[in-house]
């Protein structure tokens, strides 16, 4: 495993495989965005939430940072090569990505917190898989996906608190 230093190195000397990482994050927000965009203002603002639901204002910002640094995380993976190790990781990533926007999708989409939360606690897996799978590659990389953890474990309990509020 190389060090953190030769990791920080790799993002900065392929910029263009830098931006190509990015776009799959990107897609999975716009997905996301739009399945959001139909409920955000008018259905979410009516359900129950716990007194920890952050302010709307948060979410944006955060995402944002979020996927920002899955890009950054699977480019360091992808500069590893073609190995079967790298394609197995690149691949549960990718699953990860789907199940993320799947999730706004059931939640927002579909106004089911009980499906975001069946959905959300597959979308948990697959992101510790994926660490766990950068981790064996790249040190960095598992450490940027480290808050998305963080992130949706507590995206997990709020989801679960609003579905019981709300059922």
């Amino acid at each position: 495993m190389r060090s953190l230093d030769a990791d920080a190195r790799t993002i900065a000397d392929d910029v263009p495989g830098l931006l190509r990482s990015l776009v799959l994050p990107g897609i999975a927000a716009a997905v996301g965005g739009a399945a959001t965009a139909s409920s955000v203002k008018t259905w979410y603002p009516t359900l129950e939430k716990p007194s920890f639901n952050p302010p709307s204002a948060v979410f944006g910002p955060v995402w944002t940072a979020l996927y920002l640094m899955m890009g950054l995380a699977d480019h360091l993976v992808s500069q590893r090569g073609q190995t079967p190790q790298v394609h197995r990781a690149r691949t549960i990533y990718r699953a990860q990505l789907g199940l993320n926007a799947l999730w706004s999708v059931l939640f927002f989409g579909r106004r089911s917190p009980l499906a975001g939360l069946v959905e959300i606690v597959f979308l948990w897996i697959a992101i510790a898989a994926t660490v766990a799978a950068f981790a064996r590659i790249s040190r960095l990389a598992a450490l940027l996906l480290a808050p998305y953890l963080i992130w949706t474990t507590f995206a997990a309990v709020l989801n679960a608190a609003i579905w019981r509020k709300n059922r």
